[in-house]
């Protein structure tokens, strides 16, 4: 009898831990906006942001912050840590420049331990953990918004040979702190999907192996748990967008080490959202979830979970495209030819923190097996190649005269301009802006720049404008920037 109550009191304290887990995660979505750092509006954004950032908080005395290191370009590095408990978590974001998701998150989460909410939750995590934050590990990356650091290098595969200065110090700070857990964190392309499905790989995990034989001992077994835990939360606010990243076994890489090191290691990639392009609703997630698989740390909750489990979740695929044309008509010679087509708008980085949009043809033929953000069903469509606006124009004054609608009407995507109007390789103006001596290439291969009219029994219906779809009269709202050509 003694046993069976034993049974059924802990029967009921997992059923009430498993009820305030779900509702810690959920009070957290609902209250994100308390939280989040309004000094960071977009993804691009450099290392004098963040020091400013870390000045604020030092005021504020709950947090120990240190330079632990600086960057090659002697950009600080620097320590963010609280908590005094015995489990020893360390977070680093932005190994890669232009990865900055987490960085955004991680200054949300310092906002939310600054409040005076979540108190209890807040007492729990503290009293078992002791945390620790490096953002922004690549500032010189940061600075251009570039993947490598100031020395050309992937610090990402700098873990053997450590010839980089942030190497060394995410290193060191490891083995100073002999951290029980790492979080890894970084971002993936937008055109990854979660395996056979239309849905964008919007977080993807992946516990590191270790080795090649990819074994899995109790410290990549923990990873593993804690994955699963951390999945869970997602399916409530991303249903079905949480991938899983390929565990091959890469020997030069940080988290594959600081696995084998001792530490269970998380890695987290943040991929795409649907009108998402700054990453504000992922970031949301990452916050979500970030603190959500600590209280799963502080708590041990993650224990219970299944190793099986963990590879349930599916494999990051590369399918998406931004815009799939699916079964357009395309003739060569006056014969017909079904054609899908994927397209992609890359983004090209500007001085500063801004950008501009470059379309391009990806692939095209049977693109069954693919998806895309934005699809259209294009079997009554047929594509043509744009015409070049018959007259040269010389002034802004006459550029903003032009009716718009009516040239893509007629077939015009292109305008001739005077070589004074050609200063830049984009414009904001909806068509594209080209030199008097520009000619039409019409030839569909991949790789080409994505301009193209829509049409049905010869009249336009819509069109593709620097890879960005649109009708006539909506031009102006949907292209986002249109390109120059010489």
């Amino acid at each position: 009898m003694k046993k069976y109550i034993v049974i059924l009191l802990m029967g009921i304290l997992n059923t009430h831990f498993v009820f305030s887990q779900n509702k810690f995660s959920d009070r957290l979505f609902a209250n994100y906006e308390k939280y989040r750092e309004e000094k960071i509006k977009n993804r691009r954004f450099n290392h004098v942001l963040v020091d400013s950032l870390l000045n604020e908080h030092r005021t504020e005395g709950i947090f120990k912050i240190q330079k632990v290191g600086e960057s090659i370009q002697n950009r600080s590095l620097n320590l963010v840590s609280i908590g005094h408990g015995k489990t020893e978590v360390l977070l680093w974001s932005q190994m890669h420049g232009d990865e900055p998701t987490a960085t955004m998150a991680i200054f949300d989460i310092l906002n939310f331990f600054a409040s005076n909410d979540f108190e209890e939750e807040k007492k729990i995590l503290l009293d078992s953990l002791s945390i620790h934050f490096l953002p922004m590990l690549n500032p010189d990356g940061a600075e251009i918004f570039e993947r490598r650091n100031a020395l050309g290098v992937d610090i990402n595969r700098d873990a053997l040979r450590l010839q980089s200065p942030e190497s060394k110090t995410l290193k060191r700070m490891r083995d100073s702190l002999d951290a029980d857990f790492g979080f890894n964190l970084h971002d993936q392309s937008r055109y990854y999907n979660a395996e056979r499905t239309s849905k964008p790989a919007t977080i993807s995990f992946l516990a590191t192996a270790y080795n090649y034989e990819k074994d899995i001992n109790e410290v990549r077994a923990k990873s593993m748990k804690l994955i699963v835990d951390m999945n869970k939360v997602l399916q409530k606010y991303a249903p079905a967008q949480v991938g899983r990243y390929n565990d091959d076994f890469e020997p030069r890489a940080f988290g594959d080490n600081i696995q084998k090191w001792g530490t269970s290691l998380v890695l987290i990639e943040s991929g795409g959202y649907p009108d998402d392009r700054e990453k504000q609703v992922i970031r949301k997630l990452n916050f979500v979830v970030i603190l959500s698989a600590l209280k799963s740390i502080a708590t041990k909750s993650y224990e219970k979970e299944a190793i099986s489990d963990y590879e349930k979740i599916p494999e990051n695929d590369r399918m998406l495209f931004d815009l799939k044309l699916k079964g357009i008509t395309y003739q060569i010679d006056d014969k017909s030819y079904i054609l899908d087509i994927g397209i992609d708008q890359d983004e090209n980085e500007l001085q500063g923190e801004d950008f501009y949009f470059s379309g391009r043809v990806v692939d095209q033929g049977d693109l069954s097996t693919s998806y895309g953000y934005e699809e259209i069903n294009a079997s009554d469509l047929m594509l043509k190649f744009p015409e070049v606006y018959p007259k040269t124009i010389t002034s802004e004054e006459e550029l903003m005269k032009l009716d718009v609608p009516k040239l893509i009407e007629k077939g015009y995507l292109f305008v001739p301009v005077s070589e004074e109007m050609l200063q830049k390789e984009y414009s904001s103006f909806p068509l594209n802006l080209v030199s008097e001596d520009f000619k039409v290439k019409k030839e569909l291969r991949p790789g080409i720049p994505a301009n193209f009219i829509l049409y049905q029994g010869g009249k336009v219906i819509q069109a593709v404008i620097n890879g960005f779809l649109t009708q006539p009269e909506n031009a102006g709202q949907n292209v986002l920037n249109s390109r120059s050509y010489y």
